[in-house]
């Protein structure tokens, strides 16, 4: 769909061999490992636990910005990251611990934090797309086709069949997680990440916990305890504390020099 788009509207997919470079890596990093370490904690845990963990991005944004472009870390972000850390212990806390003490939930718990890190990483890549001038869409069409490999790989060094379901259901998910979830999700979500920057990019994760707990109520039995309302309530108010920080300025994007070398 992507490459399809590119061709009609005559967008240009050379780049440097750097930025191929950092293009599969952020293929690796957000349209690969980060996919499948959430498949795999979906074995563990519900839904709902998944997106509660997702939202620790803002947090790992916040970090890896300081690390890897030098922006200041305030003492708001720091009281934030206390507080989601405190929410999520509180929301697992039942199947972590005590006498029903999970190690298959600690399991989910860690594939899930290491799945939103890399993710974390592959937004990094993006800012630094910005910087550079590579748009949005350019490069998520070359990223998401290393992503592809990448995913290749593991299928044929798993030792996974391939299959395929004609059936309606089964066309109409695919369809909708390519176009919307995909190419849409990614595009609009990118966007926000060059021009606002990918800490307040990540703001969008505050709701993934409420939209998730609130169908795992009614679809996967998810039982709710004082514990669970308080710890919502500790992420959501971290997420929230970050978010009324005041913005930091948008670095405008610079045109790429491509050399001989560009592919």
């Amino acid at each position: 769909m992507l490459v399809g788009y590119c061709l009609i509207t005559g967008r240009s997919l050379r780049f440097s061999r750097r930025d191929h470079l950092f293009m599969a890596a952020q293929g690796l990093f957000l349209f690969g490992i980060n996919y499948v370490l959430f498949y795999w904690a979906a074995a563990y845990l519900i839904s709902a636990l998944l997106a509660v963990s997702f939202s620790t991005l803002i947090v790992m944004n916040l970090i890896n910005g300081a690390l890897f472009f030098r922006q200041p870390v305030t003492g708001r972000a720091v009281l934030a990251a206390i507080m989601g850390i405190g929410g999520i212990c509180l929301i697992f806390w039942p199947e972590i611990g005590g006498a029903e003490f999970s190690r298959t939930a600690l399991l989910g718990l860690a594939l899930c934090l290491f799945g939103t890190y890399t993710a974390s990483l592959g937004n990094m890549i993006t800012v630094r797309h910005q910087r550079v001038g590579i748009p949005v869409v350019e490069g998520n069409t070359i990223g998401m086709a290393y992503g592809t490999l990448f995913l290749l790989l593991l299928v044929l060094v798993r030792g996974i069949p391939f299959s395929f379901a004609t059936d309606a259901g089964y066309l109409i998910t695919l369809v909708y997680l390519a176009l919307f979830a995909s190419v849409i999700g990614f595009g609009s979500y990118l966007t926000i990440v060059q021009r606002l920057g990918a800490d307040r990019a990540a703001y969008s994760s505050v709701m993934f916990p409420l939209v998730a707990l609130a169908v795992s109520t009614f679809l996967e039995g998810f039982a709710w305890t004082w514990m669970a309302v308080l710890g919502v309530a500790l992420v959501l108010a971290g997420n929230l504390l970050v978010l009324a920080r005041r913005p930091v300025a948008v670095i405008a994007p610079r045109k790429p020099a491509f050399s001989e070398n560009a592919v």
